[in-house]
């Protein structure tokens, strides 16, 4: 029995002609699904909560990333304001150091354990996956809170350009070209992208703070520039009846200027950053549902702070591994999965306690299993897991349970329950950091958690609602450490507990909607009265996200709402940031086949709602921006 997500069963029913744009795939999970590669979130954890965005719904180019992932329930995003700058994401609560982030599989968290999403360009996605809950027993460290994996655009057999410009608000241009056709026996992507922007938006200031309802002054942020370039080429090649190898390799350089708060900003601080991955994976699939995959990859990150306290030698974080994967199917109902995976990491610092030097080095190993047993009639999957791994001197085990119930009239029960880890990071062990000191004595952070969801699903409709809690142990948090320091401890607990709903609609061919909501409660559990039972920070209690989309291809229109309420800035929660609604609006008009051209305008921000993120981080007001996307397929190729 195969069940198909509500994306597949819309594109079945309409012609090309009436499509007016596609909304993010919700919590899609296939049973007895076709093959898939071994870092597909679906593949990893049959059961998890999972939200597909495929990059089409995203409007132009200009749309960045971490905009597209805060439009899955439960995610919240970190932005310190502007194209280009700094974004990171909060799932469940969990810390941003406490989620994974993946491109085709390849971590891209650094050497402090947080992946900034501004560095991976909308360019080179097809679409990406958002696996909520704790995902220690199939990814292994860091995923306490989730995973966001970035699916990168494949390679095809037919010659095929297209591209992309946008253009607008404070000198923000956006583009990427790419090229797909047959190559040395195989198929062939290759894709160029850059980007550059001034980030020179007014923004409201309160020059008087300590008055209640002072006037206040209209500014424009200074040094808030950014700029990007790469690269990525895919080629994938049949070996035979039964092997794929597929080669991925990826570059990219960026910089921008570090603007500061409204209340502290900063002249002269720069960033400038460059990395480079490679991935290659070889598949094999044979009679009666057998699979071995290989997979050895490669990345390394280069940062470099000038300006502001100083300048800083290049930090470069290095770090590789190999994993072998089998599935193999064991009588009618059950398929067994293994993976076995070697690997290895190291980081350069400015000044470290490691005692080997100034170069730390960890080795990683780790080793999984799960089992998918299909009971009553292929009705229900159970599905626990166990990975068990070794993170340099830490020891992990994290176990999981999961299961779907497959129920009459289209619904579906999925659940979850287990425990993952994350190891303190080589910033947290070893490098000092101005005045944040390191600590080798620290353990790793931990989360037991589990939810439960009811999914219902039609041809022209899906919707699901489930809740989700998560205990916190051991949290790493910088405590002051005299005179003037700070240094990291295991001190902090927490609990979070939330309800999640997500649903698409499509009444008719012309018209299609989507809504996603997070309720999530927060509270501090370390024993200190000042913090105690006490919201955590950057935990927004009620968040949503919506689209409406109407028209034919020719002239398509779409509004959009992104909104969060008030939450606290500070453990003490003597500071607040105010709630906020975004209203976001696009036209897009789309012409032809082969070639096939498409022009949009899109507002964001329509209403020019001012606010904040982190402790002053202005963001963006009313934005502009204009599109044009083509392709063109020589010969006149099938689609």
């Amino acid at each position: 029995m195969r069940w198909w997500s509500l994306a597949a069963a819309v594109a079945r029913a309409q012609t090309p002609e009436s499509e007016p744009f596609r909304v993010p795939t919700v919590e899609v999970q296939e049973a007895r699904s076709a093959p898939e590669a071994p870092e597909s979130a679906a593949r990893r954890d049959p059961s998890g909560a999972l939200t597909v965005i495929p990059v089409e719904a995203g409007g132009s180019a200009a749309r960045d990333t971490a905009a597209l992932l805060s439009t899955a329930s439960g995610v919240t995003l970190q932005d310190s304001g502007g194209y280009g700058q700094s974004k990171s994401l909060i799932v469940r609560g969990a810390a941003a150091n406490a989620t994974l982030v993946l491109l085709d599989g390849i971590p891209l968290n650094g050497a402090g354990g947080i992946a900034d999403v501004s560095r991976v360009p909308v360019a080179l996605a097809e679409r990406f996956e958002v696996l909520r809950g704790g995902a220690g027993a199939r990814y292994g460290s860091g995923g306490l809170g989730g995973v966001v994996n970035i699916v990168t655009r494949r390679p095809g057999s037919h010659a095929r350009l297209a591209g992309e410009l946008s253009y607008g608000s404070w000198d923000t241009a956006v583009g990427w070209l790419s090229a797909t056709g047959p190559l040395l026996g195989g198929e062939a992507l290759v894709l160029v992208h850059g980007a550059t922007s001034s980030g020179r938006f007014p923004y409201r200031f309160n020059p008087n703070p300590t008055l209640p309802g002072g006037p206040q002054e209209e500014r424009r942020r200074v040094n808030n520039d950014a700029r990007a370039a790469g690269g990525l080429v895919r080629l994938r090649r049949d070996l035979g009846a039964h092997l794929t190898l597929d080669v991925l390799g990826e570059l990219s350089a960026d910089g921008r200027g570090l603007a500061g708060t409204a209340q502290n900003p900063s002249e002269d601080a720069r960033q400038d950053a460059g990395r480079g991955a490679v991935n290659l994976r070889l598949a094999g699939a044979w009679a009666g549902g057998t699979r071995l995959e290989a997979r050895a990859y490669a990345r390394g990150d280069r940062l470099r702070f000038a300006g502001g306290v100083g300048a800083l030698p290049a930090q470069v974080q290095v770090l590789g591994g190999v994993e072998v994967e089998g599935r193999a199917r064991v009588g009618a109902w059950q398929t067994v999965s293994a993976l076995v995976g070697l690997g290895g990491e190291s980081v350069s610092a400015v000044e470290t306690n490691a005692a080997g030097g100034e170069r730390p080095t960890w080795a990683r190993a780790s080793v999984m299993a799960m089992d998918e047993v299909w009971l009553g009639g292929e009705r229900v999957l159970l599905a626990p897991s166990l990975r068990l791994e070794r993170a340099g001197p830490y020891t992990l085990w994290s176990p999981k349970l999961g299961a779907t119930v497959l129920l009459p009239a289209g619904l579906e029960v999925r659940a979850n329950a287990g425990r993952a880890h994350r190891a303190p990071s080589f910033l947290e062990l070893y490098v000092r950091q101005g005045t944040l000191l390191p600590n080798a004595n620290l353990r790793p952070e931990r989360a037991l958690y589990a939810d439960a969801a009811l999914v219902h699903r039609t041809d022209a409709s899906l919707a699901s609602v489930g809740g989700f809690a998560s205990l916190y142990e051991d949290l790493i948090s910088y405590e002051a450490y005299p005179p003037g320091a700070a240094r990291p401890y295991n001190v902090a607990r927490a609990r979070v507990v939330g309800l999640e709903a997500e649903g698409e609609w499509r009444p008719h061919p012309l018209v299609s909607g989507a809504l996603a909501y997070t309720w999530m409660v927060s509270r501090d559990l370390q024993r200190d009265g000042r913090f105690y039972l006490r919201a955590l920070p950057y935990r927004p209690g009620h968040k949503v996200s919506a689209r409406v989309g109407a028209g034919p291809r020719w002239l398509t229109g779409r509004v959009e709402l992104a909104a969060q309420s008030a939450h606290a800035l500070t453990r003490d929660g003597a500071q607040v940031l105010a709630g906020r609604a975004f209203v976001h609006a696009g036209l897009s008009s789309t012409w032809g086949t082969r070639p096939e051209l498409t022009v949009s305008a899109e507002v964001r921000n329509v209403l020019d709602a001012r606010a904040e993120d982190f402790v002053g981080y202005p963001l963006p007001g009313r934005a502009v921006y204009l599109s044009v996307a083509g392709t063109f397929e020589p010969g006149g190729a099938p689609p």
